[in-house]
């Protein structure tokens, strides 16, 4: 559906035929907290499809349009094959860390659920 960040509908990313418009968090876990001032976004999946599909969807660009707040800032991404894991590193979100971050999350705790909570088009051949 349409929100202010994607007056679209579709993130940026067209669907097609043989996708399902879905929370990324139908096929992938994530976590989230502080490295300093610094957030740290790690993202899994359970099966080598949904690892490959995910490298492939989940770019640092991606990111910033799934969550536009995080735009502004430098994100460096970690492949973790073995693992079927991304971890993402946002530089800076934190300000100076937890103590002096007036952010409502402080932590990033949230930050992992916040994405898993997205829509995007994901195949229909990666859902069980």
């Amino acid at each position: 559906p349409p929100t202010p960040a994607d007056p679209t509908g579709t993130d940026g990313v067209a669907g097609g035929e043989g996708t399902v418009w879905m929370p990324l968090g139908r096929i992938v876990g994530a976590r989230s907290g502080d490295k300093g001032g610094n957030a740290n976004l790690g993202v899994w999946a359970a099966t080598r499809d949904r690892y490959a599909w995910l490298a492939a969807t989940l770019t640092p660009d991606r990111l910033k349009r799934l969550l536009p707040h995080l735009a502004a800032y430098r994100i460096d991404r970690y492949e973790l094959p073995n693992l079927k894991a991304l971890n993402f590193v946002v530089h800076g979100l934190l300000g100076r860390g937890v103590a002096a971050s007036p952010r409502m999350d402080p932590q990033a705790k949230a930050l992992g659920e916040e994405l898993r909570a997205r829509h995007v088009h994901i195949p229909t051949a990666l859902l069980d």
